[in-house]
């Protein structure tokens, strides 16, 4: 049985009504709290590509690719909501002929009202994501997995005062609002006791003191917590509507450390050693592979795999550097096998095959998220790679 940590992998019950009146915008903010845009890479297109957020959803169909076929299966199932991993327009387009797959494939949205979003590299990105999927088909131990190559840049720093009677509301309301989050730790935060000061100008409006009045000192508590980059808009709103004071004293800080949940890659462990041998045969069997491309054994026992769905061979030093002795991806150009350079096992699975348990992914986490709404997987067989065997 399929199992996330999520414990999302319930079926739901055939009493329950379909939902008909959700609104695109609310599966997308379901989506965006699971992948934040944020998160994606400067070169992709994650996020709505065509339709509104404010249509009512008639239902929805996960893909790995919205093409023309599945446009269309959306169109006979009555599902104007297409979820795919890889955006329909990745580079610039300059005209809407239909002489290419993505034009077709939009001018089709676009006619019959369907809306696409992408949720790319932002969710390759996110720790329980892409590669955690491939990671539990393959077997390893859940509780070993870790993010390969962690982000670096996507943290800030937050420092503000407050006095100390009101302290604890603030940082509740920083909490609610995401911050005080460090890998699989809540509400952290960093606090010391002071003397503030302040002298209250005569056009103030003072919580503490008179508008042209003395100088004021008053029992602070100095509050410190990190905040994720990509809600400290929501966050400095929380503190700014939470705070006492009628201006805030604040510092937010851009950090250089890395964010352990999320960035690329996935490393774990299996229960035991297999042979290389045995490993493959495993590989093939969970992803129903008729081929695999790898590099020369290596004649070590394999038990620490690296993973990356999709295009991953840039991991490959950081796969060899973590201590891997196996690394699986897709899309690894001839010259890229040398970078194995014999220290670990690599092998290419397929793009297609590396990404496949995605779509289950994301129509699992859609269910959970609406139990009572139409959330179906794509019947199409959208792999463009055919194997002469």
């Amino acid at each position: 049985m399929w199992t996330t940590n999520y414990n999302l992998a319930k079926f739901v019950p055939n009493h329950y009504p379909i939902v008909t009146t959700m609104l695109i915008s609310d599966i997308l903010f379901q989506l965006e709290q699971l992948a934040p845009l944020a998160w994606q890479e400067s070169y992709d297109n994650a996020g709505l590509i065509t339709g509104k957020k404010s249509w009512n959803c008639t239902g929805i169909i996960c893909s790995l690719d919205a093409t023309e076929e599945v446009i269309a299966e959306a169109i006979e199932k009555n599902c104007n909501l297409v979820v795919a991993h890889h955006p329909i327009l990745f580079r610039g387009v300059k005209k809407l002929s239909g002489d290419s797959y993505p034009e077709r494939a939009i001018i089709k949205a676009i006619k019959h009202d369907i809306a696409i979003y992408a949720i790319h590299t932002n969710l390759d990105n996110y720790q329980f994501g892409v590669n955690y999927w491939m990671a539990e088909k393959l077997g390893l131990k859940t509780q070993s997995l870790q993010v390969l190559q962690p982000r670096s840049g996507t943290l800030q720093y937050l420092t503000t005062y407050v006095p100390a009677a009101q302290s604890a509301m603030l940082r509740e309301a920083l909490y609610a609002a995401g911050a005080g989050a460090i890998g699989q730790y809540a509400e952290c935060s960093f606090n010391t006791e002071g003397m503030g000061s302040f002298r209250p100008l005569e056009n103030a409006q003072p919580a503490i003191g008179t508008a042209g009045g003395p100088l004021e000192w008053v029992e602070e508590i100095r509050i410190e917590v990190a905040v994720p980059a990509h809600l400290a808009g929501k966050i400095m709103a929380a503190l700014q509507q939470a705070h006492p004071y009628e201006t805030p004293a604040y510092q937010l800080i851009s950090l250089q450390n890395e964010l352990p949940q999320t960035g690329a890659g996935i490393i774990g462990e299996l229960s035991g050693s297999i042979t290389e041998t045995d490993f493959l045969q495993r590989i093939k069997t969970a992803f129903g592979l008729q081929i695999i491309r790898h590099t020369p054994f290596i004649n070590r026992p394999i038990r620490t795999i690296a993973l990356c769905g999709g295009a991953g061979s840039f991991l490959t030093a950081a796969a060899i550097a973590a201590g891997a002795d196996a690394f699986i991806t897709a899309d690894v150009k001839y010259h890229e096998f040398f970078d194995a350079d014999g220290r670990l096992l690599l092998a290419d699975i397929g793009h297609y095959e590396s990404e496949q348990y995605t779509v289950h992914g994301l129509a699992t986490y859609l269910k959970a998220k609406f139990p009572t709404f139409a959330v179906l997987h794509s019947a199409v067989q959208i792999n463009p790679v055919r194997y002469f065997v």
